[in-house]
Formats: C-alpha cells, sequence, structure tokens
C-alpha cells in the first residue's frame, strides 16, 4: 500500500464541498495516472491533462513513452491530437512513464484503458487489466479512486478487479473508489468524443464511487453524465452497444445476400425501410473489423452461463461475410467464362475501416486469405498499413492501375482511392464495391455492389 496517501487530498470520501472538490481536480490536486497510451488511451490523457494540468500516462512500450515525452503523438489520424499533446508536454501537464507501479504511487486517480483481448477459441482475457490493477495497487492509498475505461465482460470490476484491489493493497472495502467508465470513443474522432459528443457513463462500486467519478467526468465533458446502479450495469451498458450493433450488422450482410434471387436493389430497400422511425437497419458491407464489435459477442457468448444463440448467429453471419463477397466475385469471373483460381485480383483497403489504421479483425484481410486459398494471385493495396502477415502481395494506392488486375475488390474505401480510374480498367475486369463507395454517375463499365448488384 502506497505511504503518500496524505500527499494530496482525496477525492473519494472527501468531506470537502463539491464546489472545492471540483476547483481542486481541474488545479491539479488531484494526480491523474492513466494506463493505456494507445490510440483511445493517449486522447483520454490528454483530455484528463487539459483538465487538469497533473496527468503521468503509462505503457509497456518504451517508444510509445518516449515520443510521448518528447512531445510526439504516435496516434495517426487523430485532429487536433497531435497539437494537443505536443503543447501540454511543453507546458508540464502530460509525461509519460514504463513504471506503473511508480506511477501509481503518485496518483489519487487511476485511469484504465487498456485492452480486454480474445484468446484463440474466443474466450475473453483479462490479463491485461488485472497485471494494470495489481500495479495499481502497488500505489493505491486510501482515498483513491480507480476509473475503468477498458471494455470489460460485465461483473468483472465486481467480480475480479475489486477483489483483486482490495487483496493485493491491504485495504479494505470503503477506503478506496472503483467505478466503470467506458470509453465511448472511435478513431478518427477521439478528441472530440472524450471532451463530449456523447454522454458519459459512470457506475461505481458503491455509491461514493459513483459520485466521484462523476464529479471528475462532468468536468471533463461537456456533455452529460448518466450515473447507473453499480459498475455491472455500466459495464452491460458499453458490451449492450456493441451486441446491438453486430446483431444490426449481420441482418444487413443477410439482408445483402438476397439480392440476385429477388433482383432488386437491397439498400434502396434498406434505406426506405429506415423511412420508418422505428426501423434502424444498418448498411451492409464486406464483413465486421476492429478492435471491439467483433469482439464483444464473446465477453457474453464466453462468460455468462446464459445461452445467447442470437449473438452466436450474428457472429457466424458476419464472420462468413468476406466468404460471401468473395463467392460473388468468383461467380462474375465464372460468368465470364474464367475461373478464379490461377486469376489476378486486387483487394483496395486491408484496415477495418477508411482513414483508420488498425487492421485487428478487417474483414478484408479474410477476404484475401479466401482468395488466396482458392488459388488465386492477390494483390493489395492500403495508404496505411502494408500486407505483412496477409497473403498477398503488397502495391502501392498509385501503383494499382499497373497490375493487369482479373477483378478488382473494394474492401476498405480510402479517400485514396478516389483518384483510381476504374474506366481504364478493361470490360472483362471484374469489380466488386462492398462498401457501395463507387459513384456510378460517370462510370461506363460494369461494377457489383455488394447489396446493389450490378
Amino acid at each position: 500500500m502506497s505511504e503518500r496517501a496524505e500527499l494530496a487530498a482525496p477525492l473519494y470520501g472527501s468531506d470537502r464541498s463539491e464546489s472545492a472538490q471540483r476547483e481542486a481536480f481541474t488545479r491539479g490536486e488531484y494526480p491523474v495516472t492513466v494506463y493505456g497510451l494507445g490510440k483511445m488511451g493517449l486522447p483520454i490523457a490528454t483530455v484528463f491533462a487539459e483538465t487538469t494540468g497533473t496527468v503521468t500516462g503509462v505503457d509497456i512500450d518504451e517508444s510509445v513513452v518516449d515520443r510521448v515525452n518528447d512531445g510526439d503523438c504516435h496516434v495517426r489520424n487523430e485532429p487536433g491530437l497531435d497539437e494537443a499533446v505536443a503543447d501540454l508536454v511543453a507546458d508540464g501537464a502530460l509525461r509519460a512513464t514504463t513504471d506503473g507501479a511508480a506511477a501509481a504511487e503518485g496518483a489519487r486517480i487511476h485511469v484504465v484503458i487498456v485492452p480486454t483481448l480474445i484468446t484463440e477459441d474466443h474466450q475473453p482475457d483479462t490479463s491485461v487489466v488485472t497485471s494494470v490493477a495489481r500495479d495499481i495497487a502497488e500505489g493505491l492509498a486510501p482515498g483513491d479512486l480507480v476509473c475503468v475505461e477498458s471494455t470489460l465482460p460485465p461483473g468483472t470490476c465486481r467480480d475480479v478487479l475489486a477483489p483483486l484491489l482490495r487483496y493485493e493493497s491491504g485495504l479494505d472495502d470503503g477506503e478506496f473508489g472503483i467505478a466503470f467508465c467506458p470509453e465511448r470513443t472511435s478513431s478518427g474522432r477521439a478528441l472530440a468524443d472524450v471532451r463530449g459528443s456523447h454522454p458519459k457513463v459512470v457506475g461505481g462500486v458503491d455509491a461514493e464511487s459513483t459520485r466521484a467519478a462523476a464529479l471528475a467526468y462532468d468536468e471533463l465533458t461537456t456533455n452529460e453524465v448518466i450515473p447507473v446502479s453499480d459498475t455491472t450495469t455500466a459495464e452491460a451498458v458499453k458490451v449492450f452497444e456493441g451486441l446491438y450493433r453486430d446483431v444490426n450488422i449481420a441482418l444487413a450482410n443477410e439482408l445483402a445476400r438476397f439480392t440476385g434471387e429477388l433482383g432488386i436493389d437491397v439498400r434502396e430497400a434498406i434505406d426506405v425501410a429506415n423511412t420508418q422511425p422505428y426501423c434502424d437497419i444498418h448498411d451492409p458491407g464486406p464483413g465486421v473489423g476492429g478492435h471491439c464489435i467483433p469482439y464483444y459477442p464473446y465477453f457474453v457468448l464466453n462468460w455468462l452461463e446464459t445461452p445467447a444463440p442470437l449473438l452466436a448467429t450474428a457472429r457466424e453471419v458476419n464472420d462468413a461475410t468476406p466468404v460471401h463477397v468473395v463467392d460473388l466475385l468468383e461467380a462474375r469471373i465464372e460468368e465470364r467464362g474464367d475461373s478464379l483460381a490461377g486469376s489476378t485480383v486486387v483487394v483496395l483497403g486491408i484496415t477495418y475501416r477508411a482513414g483508420v489504421a488498425e487492421t485487428r479483425a478487417s474483414p478484408a484481410i479474410d477476404i484475401c486469405r479466401t482468395l488466396d486459398d482458392r488459388g488465386a494471385t492477390v494483390y493489395a493495396s492500403d495508404p496505411l498499413v502494408d500486407a505483412e502477415g496477409i497473403p498477398a502481395t503488397w502495391v502501392h494506392p498509385e501503383e494499382v492501375g499497373a497490375i493487369d488486375a482479373d477483378a478488382v475488390v473494394l474492401a476498405t474505401d480510402h479517400e485514396e482511392f478516389d483518384a483510381i480510374d476504374w474506366d481504364a480498367y478493361p470490360s472483362s475486369t471484374v469489380l466488386i464495391d462492398t462498401r457501395d463507395a463507387l459513384d456510378d454517375d460517370g462510370l461506363e463499365r460494369d461494377v457489383y455492389v455488394v447489396g446493389r448488384g450490378p
């Protein structure tokens, strides 16, 4: 347990007035440590530093720590983040270290934003979060507040983190606070989201934890702070958001498969159906990627005992969608009297989303693998990442047109691909647009759009 409990006033269990606590928070009297400086952690640390002027960021990657301490932002394509990090480091409001236990010693508020992993057999793996909790416990003092922003299986704070922190620190219930305060941010707009694009949810293990966390985040965000009953409710809020999107996208992807049999533009039908206020079907696409939506269902499926067949089916549908894209491509090639095996195919986009340098669970990678499995020669192009570890030869976006391709699949609609002259491809080249991103008003050639048809 930390011996510096009296060095800084506590927020949890404080006998100060609310207004005095708010002033103390914004004056930096409650030092903050943020554990995890990744693409969400660094923006969160930045906003805490803007608000309090006293933030230490922790990361296990020495290169990340060195860059932050140099005022250099390693997270790409986040508007305003480069300048904010440079200014805050120069002002002494933000610094970084690899020593989590030492950083915990100097903190009154501990903010955890590290990933919850999934094993190869889709079991939730909380080892990174519990490792951080052990570092926190080494410096945890009476009056400290632990705010967990990492997405967790519901019940983790109550059943795993709270007992671990008590055991490792030697503190009892009521001597320190724990609140779950889920990040609700998207890549490419993280600063805006942390500052207040969406209401902030907070739920504590006790009423005082909820109160203290709500006060702190109310100073951070311009939006509403929503206190909920407890940590498990707050954890469920975050997971349920992801489950809704996974199931809805699965519905859209399944509806898109009716395009050929019905002979209709399914996307048009979806758009018009959504004019009814109780209908909100998402857009179909090549599948679901990223570090969130493909993983959250397993926080329920493989964590809780209650069966969830709908969630399992949605995962199956979305996981199979990249294969369906290749099936569509293969059918188009065979219609022209050729075979996919031996064909040259260019896959445009490797990341899971345009403008985001993230390949985790990207459907584009599964498209490349399926093409390779079926004997195609695969080239992949992406302006943000290379094709390392993917069965494809990487090609610069500006050189895509030089490849004698039998087929092209637009898997991720990066703006860099807007410059491609699609009409320059021979009429025999099969074009598959999985994102409905090509403006066909001026195109003089055939394009197959997933959910629209040819």
